[in-house]
């Protein structure tokens, strides 16, 4: 423990961020870093609790109080080795994690949690400036080869530790450049591709090799694959998306959110793409969609200088704070507030879109609205909801993203040819226990898997994958499991 009494000493302080103004100017990031003090006392606002309930709340059980007392003490090397055994890509989760760590963690019972993620990210960056990220070579190599298919955030995580087991790994990626959602998902504004890029570097120098352009069950087969390699990971993700199909939907001006963040990405890594320009410019942009995707687009849209920017949400506008049902240390559904938010939206709660309306020429100009009044059980859960009368209005709108989540992975191709066994929502059927599918030598981990999840579980799971891939091929792994216990008992 750093501070016995810094928890009473220091208040919760997040980094500055530049105004709106300046940063809707851009696609870069915009958060400043911690001063050297202010990172100190933030460290040492962790109490090191008898039950760190912080180690429950992170999917991948990182070991934050004593990353925190490393990081109070300076000592880089340190922090960097205790953050880095549980965590594969802490530069991605330290910039894009809802931090669920954070919900849990004691101090917040009280008063405002540490800043776990924030630390988390300085923890990698500086290690990173220190030279103290380098290649981890495996010394030996098993001889056993591994396909991994899908280079997003679960794919990577199952190719680097596989890797570092001693086997052979490929990663397969459809797209012109790994990374997956990271990459043409998440805008830059949030994360700079260049933090990708790094982390591939490093994952290529210590022996990954990644085959871009590839379209598995497609422009190569999947039988060639189960002939060639010892086992293969399927972590393509849940892509396709949640559809609106009320009257309209064919208009032109109704896309799928992914579709708009996807080719803007692209725009400003200057990649040609062949799709008609999708533009918020000038335009009443509508979200139709409270989560992440539908922030990312909101974000967008201002950058793209759109003349209104709406999100609509079906369910009511969650509390501010938590209540009753949902007491710590449970995951509080609050009411979030994101940077892109900050930067300008109308937020509307509780409201359903009817019909699409399109001018002459086929072109999208309003939506007809209504609005739900929900049902709330006793213990604050919904139960359905009812169209209240009269509410019904028309708004302009020449843009509508529908961003309202993903319900499955991709079945044509890869799946469909592979005869995989599915599970009732659509997902590839393989236990928790043994991340392993019908086809015994096949695994499969992430959204692909378990569903649209966050990017930290995405980790976890090909984490989890990869040790079960490792005890498939050798009998045993000495792959770290996500069990505290375990992994902890280096440490102490």
């Amino acid at each position: 423990m750093g501070k016995p009494t810094g928890f009473l000493e220091f208040d919760r302080l997040v980094p500055s961020k530049q105004s709106t103004t300046e940063r809707v100017a851009h696609y870069k990031e915009f958060v400043a870093p911690l001063s050297e003090q202010a990172l100190n006392q933030q460290s040492a606002r962790c109490m090191n609790c008898g039950v760190p309930f912080c180690h429950n709340g992170c999917p991948l059980g990182n070991i934050i109080p004593e990353f925190n007392d490393a990081v109070y003490k300076k000592n880089w090397a340190e922090a960097y080795e205790i953050l880095s055994s549980t965590n594969n890509f802490p530069e991605f989760t330290g910039r894009i994690c809802p931090a669920p760590c954070e919900s849990a963690c004691v101090l917040g019972i009280n008063q405002p949690p540490v800043t776990i993620e924030e630390i988390e990210k300085h923890i990698i960056e500086i290690a990173f400036e220190k030279g103290l990220v380098i290649p981890n070579k495996p010394i030996t190599r098993t001889g056993k080869t591994i396909a991994v298919i899908g280079s997003g955030p679960a794919g990577l995580a199952a190719a680097a530790q596989l890797n570092y087991a001693g086997h052979l790994v490929t990663v397969f990626e459809r797209d012109d450049a790994p990374g997956g959602l990271l990459r043409y998902g998440i805008p830059d504004f949030k994360l700079e591709k260049w933090v990708i890029d790094r982390r591939i570097q490093l994952m290529e120098e210590e022996g990954v090799v990644f085959k871009c352009n590839v379209n598995v069950g497609v422009s190569v087969s999947i039988n060639d694959l189960l002939r060639e390699y010892s086992s293969i990971v399927l972590a393509g993700g849940a892509t396709i998306p949640r559809d609106l199909n009320i009257e309209g939907r064919e208009l032109n001006g109704v896309h799928f959110a992914m579709d708009y963040l996807k080719q803007q990405n692209k725009r400003v890594a200057s990649i040609h793409f062949d799709e008609s320009p999708l533009l918020a410019t000038n335009k009443n942009v509508v979200v139709i969609g409270g989560g992440d995707t539908g922030s990312d687009c909101i974000g967008t849209a201002n950058r793209q200088k759109a003349t209104s920017v709406t999100q609509f949400e079906l369910m009511p506008k969650p509390p501010v704070s938590r209540n009753s049902h949902m007491p710590w240390p449970q995951y509080p559904f609050i009411l979030k507030t994101t940077s892109s938010h900050e930067e300008g939206a109308n937020r509307e709660w509780a409201i359903a879109t009817k019909k699409f309306i399109g001018d002459e020429n086929g072109n999208l100009k309003s939506l007809i609205t209504v609005q739900l009044e929900w049902k709330i059980t006793a213990d604050g859960k919904t139960a359905g909801f009812v169209e209240m009368p009269g509410t019904e209005k028309e708004i302009p709108c020449e843009l509508a993203l529908l961003a309202m989540g993903f319900i499955s992975p991709q079945k044509s191709g890869l799946l469909d040819k592979l005869e995989i066994e599915l599970d009732e929502r659509g997902n590839v059927k393989a236990t928790e226990k043994q991340y392993q599918t019908n086809i015994q030598k096949v695994f499969a981990a992430g959204d692909m898997r378990r569903g649209q999840s966050l990017v930290v579980w995405a980790i976890s799971e090909g984490r989890e994958c990869a040790r079960k891939v490792d005890e498939y091929l050798m009998g045993s792994s000495l792959l770290e499991s996500k069990d505290i216990n375990t992994v902890m008992s280096a440490y102490l």
